[in-house]
Formats: structure tokens, sequence, C-alpha cells
């Protein structure tokens, strides 16, 4: 019998992305955005408003730690944001926790940009069988303390889904 560790590696890792936004609803934008592959290479770049991008939420800078003075200073243009992301996705379907959020937020940047999107978004839930679902939480914790990670930055949260997906699946394998 193949061990857990041997059995996670046969696993297909989903590409996943997670944006962190200016605050929440119809007039938050994307700040910054973070991918991870299915050969775990990751991607991240924080985003530089558009003009008529103004709208912000302290709230929100509490949660992901990123000031408008950091965008502003350091931010890519969204149009070079727009294009990486094609580059690096085109073609494929990447999967995110908060589908209803990031959906938006992608849509307000390729939308400013007037870019066409060459990617597809779907829900990491579409994902799961209904035991990877009851997995789901604890395996994320724990993930979250091995791993050290600091939470609510794009790459980081991109990696922490990825990895919880690799163990609930290894799980599945394991207790049919």
């Amino acid at each position: 019998m193949k061990s857990l560790a041997e059995e996670a590696n046969r696993i297909m890792l989903p590409a996943i992305i997670d944006i962190e936004a200016s605050g929440f609803g119809r007039n938050s934008y994307p700040i910054e955005v973070g991918i991870v592959l299915p050969d775990q290479k990751s991607f991240c770049n924080i985003i530089r408003p558009a003009d008529e991008w103004t709208y912000w939420d302290d709230s929100a800078e509490a949660v992901h730690g990123i000031t408008r003075e950091l965008l502003l200073k350091k931010g890519k243009p969204p149009h070079e944001v727009a294009d990486k992301l094609n580059q690096l996705l085109q073609g494929t379907k990447i999967y995110t926790d908060a589908w209803s959020h990031d959906i938006s937020w992608i849509g307000k940047l390729y939308d400013l940009t007037d870019i066409p999107q060459l990617f597809s978004l779907d829900s990491l839930r579409s994902l799961m069988t209904e035991q990877q679902a009851a997995l789901w939480h604890p395996t994320k914790e724990q993930v979250i303390s091995e791993l050290h990670l600091v939470r609510h930055r794009a790459s980081t949260d991109a990696l922490i889904l990825q990895e919880t997906f690799r163990r609930t699946a290894a799980a599945g394998i394991n207790n049919p």
C-alpha cells in the first residue's frame, strides 16, 4: 500500500488565485493578486489604483495590511498585471475560494484595461468531494499553523488554499 505522501504527490493540484481588495462591495477594486500554479510556482503583484479607483476601506486595510500609499508608490499598472495574468493563465481555469468577490474584482481589472481576459475562474468548491469539504476548515487551520504563513496576502492565501486542497484530497484517497 502506498503511503499518504506518495498518494498526495499523485494528486493533480489546481491553479489557485486569491485577490486582496480596497474593501468590500460595489466600489471596491483589486489591489493585490496572487496565484499558485499546479507546479507550485507562484506570482504576486500589487496593483496601482486607477485614477477612478478611489474607494478605500480602512477595515479592509487592517486585514491585509496594504496601504494605499504603498500601492501608489510600488504598485504595478493595471494593464501590466492584466497582461501578466493572461501570459501565465491563457486558456486555463483557475480556482478561488471566494468566487463571487474575485470574479468581480478580476472583471473590474480587465474592464478598466480593455484587455480581453484569456482565462476563467471557478469556485474551488466545485472540485471538492463532500469528504474534502467536511475536512476543509480544520485542515486549513493545520496548514496555516504548520507552515507559519501570514494570512490575507494574496499569494500566501493561494498557497494555503492549494495545500489545503492537496491534504484534503489525499485524506479522501486513503479514507474512501
